[in-house]
């Protein structure tokens, strides 16, 4: 079956299927759904998780272990999590079979929980999918466009009890500019300063969500994107001493370097740099600062950075060896502008010079 992520909580309240395969590209809404999942599987007396992460080349993955580990009794006989996390969903090896074996027999005592990116047409075609969704669930998240994002925002502060205007709610999307971890970041913070049952107006929301002085994620990128070297690095230095996760850092310069990427492709097959930008999503308020980073950084530069982003994946998860925040400070100060790195160079995204 298909689930969207809002009938979720409703198909929660029945029966837990033994396989959920949640797909998308917007990493929040991902992340809260398959937290759904958990949780109630949590409460249902699944006490036991294992958590695989398969490479970009899933035929390089030792697949036997989830074959395994499906067809293995779990200890004491109780129930547990299998959980898949595709970093791709082409060149999978033995995994199609695999995932359609666990589909034709569901492991006993099992929820199955698989995340993957966005799957396209031909991958929803395909039989390892399709013997999923017949075996359980497929739930497509899909990203939140911007004349969504104000309703989005009002549905999440209604969930905290606090009743907002058309105006607060509009005045919020601008302020995050599409970027849904910032929408929710900023209505976790409005719950705890507002009263329940208190109506947010536009007033409030210029009061509380202003620029903040501590050191943020989205104001490296904004920093990053501008070419502002020291002030990006100084950033990024205070992120990491404030104790940021990198797999946070990461998934912002991700996001907007595939965005440039999608728009240098596109002004390559002759369109102005404002129509590339427009086509891809960008905000008015932000194309400014995108406009600098096209003028800038080359397609064959955002090529080599999009390769140093996925390097930096691997070492977040353990897969290759290495300092994933010299890897971020690398891809820090190469998309300001510094063409010619170093040790010292690095050093000056990591520490006091």
């Amino acid at each position: 079956m298909r689930l969207r992520p809002e009938q979720l909580d409703t198909h929660l309240q029945g029966q837990l299927l033994p396989v959920y395969l949640v797909s998308g590209d917007e990493p929040l809404i991902q992340m809260e759904v398959c937290d759904r999942i958990r949780r109630t599987a949590a409460t249902a007396g699944y006490t036991q998780r294992e958590v695989y992460t398969v490479p970009q080349n899933g035929a390089q993955f030792d697949w036997n272990q989830i074959r395994q580990e499906a067809s293995a009794l779990s200890l004491f006989a109780q129930q547990r999590i299998l959980e898949v996390r595709l970093s791709a969903t082409t060149r999978l090896g033995d995994g199609a079979k695999v995932f359609e074996e666990c589909a034709a027999q569901p492991p006993a005592d099992t929820l199955l929980l698989i995340t993957a990116p966005k799957l396209d047409r031909s991958a929803q075609n395909t039989r390892w999918v399709k013997a999923l969704e017949g075996a359980g669930a497929l739930i497509q998240v899909w990203p939140v466009e911007a004349r969504q994002l104000p309703q989005w925002i009002e549905q999440r502060l209604r969930r905290h009890g606090i009743r907002a205007t058309e105006g607060a709610t509009r005045m919020l999307a601008d302020r995050v500019e599409g970027n849904l971890l910032a929408a929710a970041q900023e209505v976790d913070k409005l719950s705890l300063l507002i009263e329940q049952g208190r109506e947010l107006d536009e007033g409030t929301i210029a009061t509380v969500v202003a620029d903040s002085a501590r050191y943020s994620v989205f104001a490296l990128t904004d920093r990053m994107l501008a070419g502002q070297v020291d002030e990006a690095a100084r950033t990024l230095r205070g992120l990491r001493e404030e104790g940021t996760e990198p797999i946070v850092v990461l998934w912002a310069f991700s996001r907007e370097l595939r965005t440039l990427a999608r728009a240098a492709e596109l002004r390559a097959q002759g369109a102005s740099v404002d129509s590339a930008l427009k086509s891809v999503g960008v905000w008015e308020s932000r194309k400014g600062l995108l406009r600098q980073a096209l003028q800038r950084l080359k397609p064959s530069d955002l090529a080599v950075l999009l390769r140093l982003c996925a390097t930096t994946d691997r070492t977040i998860k353990g897969l290759l060896v290495g300092d994933a925040w010299e890897h971020l400070a690398a891809i820090c100060l190469m998309a300001s502008g510094v063409r010619h790195l170093n040790r010292d160079s690095l050093a000056v995204g990591l520490q006091d010079s």
